[in-house]
């Protein structure tokens, strides 16, 4: 037999009987010829071991010799042949090319198995590839994912801070808009107030009757309290000038407290929690307390039973994002009220907003805080919880502790009448300019008048006055024109610059401070103005 293979081309092992068929396909075949009788001999167990072992592309095919019967087969051959499976039976003898046939065959298929498994490998290569693939682009489109988060997460955050930026635009250009018309008004509202307060006054020194002058003096209060509610419209306007000096918060708190107590009656109390170090503030003495003052009888509204108002100082670096870099003083006045809901914390600081019955409040409170601490260079800022209360905090600049004394303030002037000196009032509201005549005359001073900066500058060039006086908001050239052309030809000459609402920056570039005249006047603030005026020169 393997020399037969021999000459078929074809290299053959011979096993032993017994467990040498098993053995001898676990070292490599393709195909087993099996004689039927040897079959008797062999280890069924290790052959069904090792045929039980095959890899799913396997079915080794086996070519038995049978012996030629001329019956049917016993039940145990034929449960061998069924075990073994893949079987071809060839009964002896058998033709050579038969034999050989057989063998090809065999082989042939084998060789197809061996195709079947190389497939098979590539398929499980491409599925392996597959799955990382897979597995690499599922680790991508997560870390797309995340990058698409933080990128939506970032335009989210553009977004929500560019609408904060475009409704804080809207919210500056509605206050500066506002603040250009309380501006107007109150400057209007100053030259009636002038000229009210003032012919009041002079009813006062004239009046004999002493029920006349009682009612011109309740007259003049309701002026003064006029007074206020401008002042108020210029701090909310941001139009009204600050005199920023290094004060010590807690002195001026704490000196506050008698006023503080009078305002606000005997069933409130105020406490007081200042920083023990003692911060300094850069701020206008005189608006820091009207802030305060103001701040305290809001907190008295809001606590309708009574309560306890607590006003505290410290000193912290910047929390504000509106705020620069830096250390404040931090004025607080903290209230146990009804408080208020966020919306109306978005309104507070608008002006004539309030949430006091009508007849109750103005609504320019909160805004002229806030005024005065933009104007002081930091902020104002409200926190309030519905049933729990208000808190409002001012923050200042802070500022170096000063030793210095304060100038002292000027002697009173008396009633003095004047040397018939000339002076030259420039005032376009007729009433504010007869007023301002008639008081300097009655003070013994000769006096021209002039409705325009034109006209004013025509009589300073024919008859040159020992003192202007200048209205500053007027029409065709306002008083900062007027003055600059008055001292081209009269560099020498005292001006006192009387206004009710100005570009405050624009007046002190031609003007000091003292020789501003802020309307509404009185009748001795003029003297005393005057009086300084030619005293001192220009």
């Amino acid at each position: 037999m393997e020399e037969l293979l021999s000459r078929l081309g074809h290299e053959s092992v011979t096993c032993r009987p017994g467990g040498g068929l098993a053995e001898g396909l676990a070292h490599g075949a393709g195909a087993a010829l099996v004689t039927e009788e040897s079959l008797a001999e062999t280890d069924l167990e290790k052959l069904e071991a090792w045929l039980a072992d095959q890899p799913p592309w396997s079915d080794f095919p086996f070519i038995i010799l049978a012996t030629k019967r001329s019956g049917r087969r016993p039940e145990a051959a034929l449960r061998v042949i069924e075990r073994l499976g893949n079987v071809v039976l060839l009964e002896r003898p058998l033709h050579r090319e038969t034999l050989a046939s057989a063998v090809d065959s065999a082989l042939r298929g084998r060789r197809r198995q061996y195709e079947t498994r190389r497939h098979l490998h590539k398929l499980e290569q491409a599925e392996d590839s597959l799955r990382q693939l897979n597995a690499r682009l599922e680790d991508r489109i997560v870390e797309r994912t995340q990058e698409l988060a933080r990128a939506n997460d970032q335009l989210m955050q553009e977004i929500a801070e560019r609408e904060r930026a475009q409704a804080a635009l809207v919210q500056s250009q509605k206050m500066e808009a506002v603040g250009q018309l309380t501006g107007g008004i109150a400057h209007d509202f100053n030259n009636l107030l002038t000229v009210i307060g003032g012919n009041l006054e002079l009813i006062q020194r004239r009046a004999n009757d002493p029920r006349v002058v009682t009612l011109a003096e309740f007259a003049s209060q309701a002026t003064d309290r006029a007074g206020k509610l401008t002042r108020q419209l210029l701090a909310f306007s941001r139009t009204q000038r600050l005199t920023l000096k290094p004060v010590d918060i807690n002195a001026l708190v704490a000196g506050m407290r008698e006023l503080l107590e009078r305002t606000i009656g005997p069933m409130f109390a105020v406490r007081m929690d200042l920083d023990p170090s003692g911060p300094w503030a850069m701020a206008d003495a005189n608006q820091v307390e009207l802030a305060i003052l103001n701040l305290v009888i809001n907190a008295r509204d809001a606590m309708a039973g009574g309560g306890e108002i607590r006003i505290s100082s410290s000193r912290q670096p910047s929390e504000e994002a509106s705020l620069r870099s830096g250390d404040y003083v931090v004025i607080r006045v903290i209230d146990a009220g009804a408080g208020m809901s966020p919306a109306l914390l978005e309104r507070v600081f608008e002006p004539f907003f309030t949430t006091k019955a009508i007849g109750k409040g103005t609504g320019l409170g909160l805004s002229q805080v806030y005024g005065i601490a933009q104007q002081s260079g930091g902020g104002a800022f409200i926190d309030s919880i519905e049933g729990v209360g208000t808190t409002v905090a001012i923050w200042l600049p802070v500022a170096e502790m000063t030793t210095e004394a304060a100038h002292p303030p000027r002697a009173a002037v008396g009633v003095r009448q004047g040397q018939r000196e000339r002076i030259l009032v420039i005032e376009d509201d007729p009433g504010v300019r007869r007023f301002i005549v008639e008081c300097l005359e009655s003070l013994g001073y000769r006096v021209q008048a002039a409705a325009h900066g034109r006209e004013g500058l025509d009589k300073l060039s024919a008859d040159c006055p020992q003192l202007l006086i200048v209205d500053y908001a007027m029409p065709g050239m306002n008083g900062v024109e007027v003055v600059e052309a008055a001292r081209l030809t009269a560099p020498d000459l005292p001006i006192l610059l009387a206004t009710g609402y100005a570009d405050m920056e624009a007046v002190h570039r031609v003007v000091d401070a003292e020789r501003v005249l802020k309307k509404p006047f009185q009748i001795r603030e003029l003297e005393a103005a005057v009086r300084d005026a030619l005293t001192q020169g220009a």
